[in-house]
């Protein structure tokens, strides 16, 4: 169990890269629809970039 988790947070590095784009993706459209300000767009950004890696990362580690 602890060994999964460690690898899967060993593969979100790499990760990060694929998962940049759709967090800033998200946070322009926050950004134009709905008209957040720029702390709330970065927070916005690097919560997505971080949960989509994870994501991504987990995915690869269990398919």
């Amino acid at each position: 169990m602890f060994q999964d988790i460690v690898i899967i947070l060993v593969m979100s590095v790499p990760m990060l890269m694929f998962a940049v784009y759709p967090g800033l993706k998200l946070g322009d459209y926050f950004e134009e629809k709905h008209n957040v300000e720029e702390k709330q767009k970065r927070i916005v950004i690097i919560a997505t970039t971080v949960v989509f890696a994870v994501t991504l990362s987990s995915l690869l580690h269990f398919l």
